[in-house]
């Protein structure tokens, strides 16, 4: 519990001492939603790395959080996407547009899901003041 406390505390310092607008999942661990596009993991495929290099520049130079950006909120995740992103297909921006079976990606983002609350359960988060999102 010490370490998830103080690692909740440096990250939130540092997320307050840049005005962090966003958050960049990692993807260099193991293949999840957010690298793949158009279905599951071995069904769909690997996002380009000229859309992952577009969406982290609009990230960085605020582009995303520009004044009359429009954004969807995602019924699962409860995430704001933006309908639109320089040099990206607004089609992609969604991951539920991107797969071909709407009740697999349904299904599989509610599976997500509560993978991530009993993590934080397990962590927990709520002793830390830390409330869910999803």
């Amino acid at each position: 519990m010490r370490g998830t406390r103080e690692a909740a505390t440096k990250e939130r310092q540092w997320n307050e001492s840049i005005s962090a607008r966003c958050r960049l999942g990692s993807t260099t661990d193991c293949p999840s939603p957010s690298v793949w596009t158009g279905g599951q993991y071995g069904t769909g495929r690997r996002i380009s790395l000229r859309d992952t290099r577009a969406l982290l520049a609009a990230a960085l130079a605020g582009s995303l959080h520009a004044p009359g950006i429009a954004y969807e909120l995602h019924p699962v995740f409860r995430l704001r996407i933006p309908k639109a992103c320089p040099g990206v297909d607004p089609a992609f921006l969604s991951p539920r547009n991107t797969w071909a079976d709407k009740a697999a990606y349904d299904s599989q983002a509610e599976r997500l899901r509560d993978m991530f609350r009993e993590n934080f359960d397990r962590q927990g988060y709520a002793a830390l003041g830390i409330g869910p999102v999803m």
